[in-house]
């Protein structure tokens, strides 16, 4: 019925109508924005397919599109909500193109004298610049040109109801507030901002921070009282004004286009704005109530502010203030704490370890503020220490502010441990832990007994002078690990326990009898909590503990087989995000205790039935989020042998392919490299095997996979041809090389996908040199009747340039290797195709341009080495530095942050993350994709082992062979070679040599890398046309 025409339109009208019960309309508005969501595009077919998929008819959406603004403002709010989704998704879509005529609807309502048509209106605007919100700077030219409208009239607005303290007007005040903020969150629009503009928007956010919220809210319940409208709208330009400061507001962390701003926000408004936060935190120190979320955005605010000279003189006489009635109080266990830990242990757990609690939380906040304050201004660290000392040291103090005192310590221990000329503390760490921690593990209070775990593990980097406090510190910990009978105080021992043995290396001697005990008391943990950082505990201690655990392998893996299948199958698994990080944490501790037992065959294959249970529950409920992960497990399984049930497994993951398609293929490919190389015997033993692995790829190089799945494809038929060398695989070359060569005739966008497919060929050359030719002269493609031999020769030789930049950029030396085996096999044939004679005179130099990419690989690669090195040398000398009391950063500081961020996007820290500078980002870039391409360089053939083919020697043995057997095509190949030609041509022969010997006598270890000169040449090619000399 919906793909009726018409049918859009009337939910609309019924979804608008005040005649329809609201269920109904409710209902109505559910189908409609799942119909937009999902049919308003114009979609192509799939491939291979001629019928378009159905979508909402044009006149239809022409109909939705002149009525969905008038219903957004008609409709109560849970329809609205609906109605709101369906306008982003068409505005996605059809702004500015289809629908410019949005922005005049919109403003029409907006200027309305009736104020009732506002909230919609504002709604509308809203999801217009939320579809905005994370462009880039210059995909933003039509929210910019809408705004130019918007902006003035939505301040002016603003300052009219600014006056007006009720709840409607309010409400209003809110939506203009998350327009601006999605507006300004990513990229602050300065053509729409100028200096004057901004001076009265930040006016108004001001005026909304600083007024009163009505006396009559304090009667409803302070759990609810977030929610409030009152305190929405302050939570919101909060989020402004700290948004503005961290990111646009705070020179020497922006960008070079927010220079001029950033000096004009920090004399201007930075400490305007913070007086008026300073009175927010007086009223919290005084118990007023103030809004969690509001607390959090000022505490967010004060920290920008610590670094700037101008807002920490304002702040200074109130830090220490600021800091004991402050920051301290909201680090103390609280009351909410409390009533968590005792009525649900579990949520106390998740909620701790949770980062997006985290983001809103205050206590993060407080401590963050904390932090950078103790960092950077001398005055706060000696205080706070002081005061926490003088609570831990008094007899009868409420154990609360123990807590308090030991959380605000563990947070500097950053500082604490790390800075030299602060040694006065980092000497008392040691006599703290002994005197005020190690009794806390004995206190009838669960929260202490998990706070002092937090310790041990916040110092688990000290250095420790007596050993028996160190063991103790292990001792305590292990103990509460094991006999504590609260499950809090069990996750922060687990977590303290695998730091110490990280990082003092007698800790993990300590803890080494006691492996089995503790391994099973972490399994029986995350099997109760289902904690992800847990995971990472046990895949830590796994790698610490590697000989003891492939004792312990079968029953861990088995335990958490059964942790991942009840996780897997438990009711709310698909809503609960945590359950899939949780699930994957496991696999990939499966996949470590495999690599940890790979050399324990017996092991291996008791591990496998365990871990075919798991791979065929999650390919049976079709959980593609973890295929990744399974395919990573089968891999592990097959590395050293391939079990009967193993080779099983890849009938099973071809019906996976079929139906997935090419999305896992390169997820697939070390599995099936494995099949290749590990059992070549069974492989062949079995046509179906072969078939299968033929089929995938032909499927992803005759589909739309994308070029990176198509490189792996080509891959790894290259990877078979290599390896079935000599076993009589002749009647599939034909197809492999048809396979890659029909895909070259396509459009190619990478070089990277046009050397993987010439590669096949080259290596079906090598495999058998006449097949290959009569293969290449049988081929035939629909828009060219002739053989393509001469073709293909003549894109080799045009590409080997190809091979030469790949490989100094990506350092990829099998590429070469192939290019130059190939390239002297072709050179040697006897029986040779016309077009090898055509391109004669290209032959020798090409190859010698190869040869000349080894030079610039192994100088590429000690410059890398030299250069990860001084990066390192410069990570060591770490930020650390406080700033004199009363100035700014140091100026070197700000100025060397200002030139890297010169590129795009704005500075900051916390969420500023999205758009660095660019210059970083290329260097980004380029990191990333030689590390994904030199990803195929890791899938190996016999011609990269040890004892493979040398392409020196194979190449100076082909030559020498020319020249001895037919004078008249080696004067053809070396008689366009320049004199440095041919003197390089005579140092790869010498090195050539050089190889041979030291292989033969094996006295020196083979060299990958040799530097070429003149000393010592081996004259073995005649270049003067003579009769060769030989060798």
């Amino acid at each position: 019925s919906y793909k009726i025409i018409n049918f859009a339109p009337s939910l609309l009208q019924i979804i608008v109508s005040d005649q329809v019960e609201f269920p109904v309309r409710q209902a109505a508005a559910i189908y409609l924005k799942n119909m937009v969501t999902q049919y308003w595009p114009d979609r192509e077919p799939p491939p291979g397919e001629a019928v378009f998929p159905f979508n909402i008819h044009e006149n239809d959406r022409q109909q939705i599109r002149d009525n969905i603004v008038e219903g957004i403002i008609r409709s109560p709010d849970l329809v609205r909500a609906q109605l709101t989704m369906c306008l982003r998704a068409i505005i996605k879509h059809d702004f500015p193109g289809h629908w410019t005529a949005v922005v005049d609807k919109i403003g029409y309502y907006l200027q309305s004298p009736n104020s009732g048509s506002w909230l919609g209106s504002l709604l509308c605007l809203y999801q217009l610049v939320k579809t905005y919100e994370y462009k880039k700077a210059e995909e933003r030219d039509p929210l910019i040109a809408a705004m130019q409208i918007f902006l003035p009239r939505i301040q002016q607005q603003m300052i009219q109801l600014l006056h007006d303290n009720s709840h409607y007007s309010v409400l209003l005040q809110k939506q203009i507030l998350k327009i601006f903020y999605a507006l300004v969150q990513y990229a602050l629009p300065l053509q729409l901002v100028n200096n004057q503009t901004m001076t009265q928007w930040m006016e108004i956010f001001r005026t909304i921070i600083d007024r009163n919220v009505p006396l009559e809210t304090l009667q409803i319940d302070e759990d609810d009282r977030p929610e409030l409208v009152w305190w929405k709208c302050k939570k919101w330009a909060l989020h402004i004004v700290a948004r503005l400061f961290e990111r646009y507001g705070s020179p020497g962390n922006v960008t070079k286009e927010y220079f001029e701003f950033s000096d004009f926000f920090l004399k201007t408004y930075a400490v305007g704005i913070q007086q008026v936060l300073l009175r927010i935190l007086d009223q919290y120190r005084q118990k007023d109530y103030v809004a969690p979320r509001v607390l959090q955005q000022t505490l967010n605010y004060l920290n920008q502010g610590v670094i700037h000279s101008i807002t920490w003189k304002q702040m200074k006489p109130h830090i220490q203030t600021i800091t004991e009635e402050v920051i301290f109080s909201l680090m103390c266990y609280k009351d909410e704490d409390e009533e968590l830990w005792q009525e649900d242990p579990y949520e106390y757990i998740r909620m701790k370890f949770d980062v997006f609690e985290d983001y809103a939380s205050t206590t993060t906040a407080a401590q963050n503020l904390l932090y950078t304050a103790a960092k950077k201004r001398k005055e706060v660290l000696p205080k706070m220490m002081a005061y926490c000392y003088q609570i831990l040291t008094e007899p009868n103090i409420d154990p609360r502010k123990k807590d308090g005192a030991l959380h605000v310590i563990g947070s500097l221990a950053d500082i604490l441990l790390k800075v030299k000329w602060k040694s006065v503390f980092k000497d008392q760490m040691e006599l703290m832990l002994q005197n005020h921690v190690f009794p806390l593990f004995m206190s009838n209070l669960g929260y202490l007994r998990a706070r002092s775990c937090w310790v041990l593990h916040s110092f688990s980097a000290l250095k420790f002078h007596n050993e028996l406090n160190l063991r103790n510190a292990v001792e305590l910990t292990k103990k509460s690990l094991i006999d504590d009978k609260e499950m809090p105080v069990k996750v922060e021992a687990a977590i303290a326990l695998q730091t110490l043995i990280s990082n003092q290396e007698q800790a993990k001697e300590y803890v080494k009898p006691y492996v089995r005990p503790v391994m099973q008391e972490l399994l029986h943990i995350v099997r109760e909590t289902e904690n992800d950082d847990l995971t990472n505990v046990i895949q830590k201690m796994i790698y610490e503990y590697s000989q003891e655990v492939a004792t312990i392998a079968v029953d861990m893996t088995q335990h958490l087989a059964e942790i991942f299948g009840k996780v897997l199958q438990s009711e709310e698994y698909e809503e609960v995000e945590d359950k899939t990080v949780m699930a994957m944490g496991i696999l990939h501790t499966i996949d470590t205790i495999l690599t940890v037992v790979e050399d324990h065959k017996e092991i291996t294959q008791q591990l496998e039935s365990i871990c075919l249970q798991i791979i065929g529950l999650v390919l049976q409920k079709h959980v593609i989020e973890f295929y990744e992960e399974i395919l990573s497990l089968a891999f592990s399984l097959t590395c050293q042998m391939i079990s009967p049930q193993m080779w099983q497994l890849l009938g099973v993951l071809y019906e996976v392919f079929q139906q997935d398609c090419f999305e896992y293929f390169a997820d697939m490919m070390p599995l099936l490299h494995n099949y290749v190389t590990i059992d070549t015997d069974t492989l062949l033993s079995n046509p179906k095997h072969l078939e299968i692995i033929y089929s995938m790829c032909k499927k992803v190089l005759t589909g739309d996979a994308g070029e990176d799945a198509e490189c792996h494809a080509a891959k790894l038929l290259e990877v078979i041809v290599l390896q079935c060398k000599g076993r009589g695989i002749d009647q599939c070359i034909p197809l492999f090389v048809e396979a890659v060569l029909e895909r070259l005739t396509r459009g190619v966008k990478t070089s990277e996908l046009r050397t993987m497919c010439l590669q096949v060929a080259i290596a079906a050359l090598y495999y058998n040199p006449d097949l290959l030719l009569h293969t290449l002269e049988n081929i035939r493609f629909p828009h060219n009747p002739e053989p393509i031999t001469a073709q293909f020769i003549n894109q080799w030789m045009n590409d080997t340039d190809l091979f030469f930049l790949t490989i100094v950029s990506c350092f990829r030396l099998h590429d070469r290797k192939m290019c130059i085996i190939g390239l002297s096999i072709l050179m040697e044939l006897q029986n040779r195709p016309p077009a090898v004679d055509a391109v004669a005179a290209q032959i020798v130099p090409s190859i010698l341009l190869l040869f000349l990419g080894l030079k610039q690989v192994c100088a590429s690669r000690e410059l890398t080495e030299h250069e990860d090195h001084a990066k390192d040398e410069k990570h060591f000398a770490e930020d650390n530095e406080e700033i004199p009391s009363d100035e700014d950063e140091t100026n070197e500081v700000s100025q060397a942050m200002q030139e890297n961020h010169s590129g795009g996007g704005g500075g900051g820290s916390a969420g500023g993350g999205e758009e660095e500078d660019e210059d970083d980002d290329d260097d980004d870039d380029w990191d990333e994709d030689a590390l994904e391409e030199t990803a195929l360089e890791g899938f190996s053939t016999p011609l990269d082992l040890e004892n493979g083919v040398d392409e020196y020697q194979f190449f100076t043995q082909a030559l020498l062979t020319v020249q001895s057997r037919d004078a008249a095509w080696y004067h053809s190949l070396t008689a366009p070679l320049s004199e440095d030609q041919k003197k390089q041509l005579q140092e790869i022969y010498t090195l050539a040599e050089h190889r041979r010997t030291t292989a033969e006598t094996k006295t020196i270890e083979q060299q990958s890398g040799y530097t070429f000169d003149n000393k010592g040449l081996i004259t073995a090619f005649n270049f003067a046309g003579n009769t060769p000399g030989g060798n």
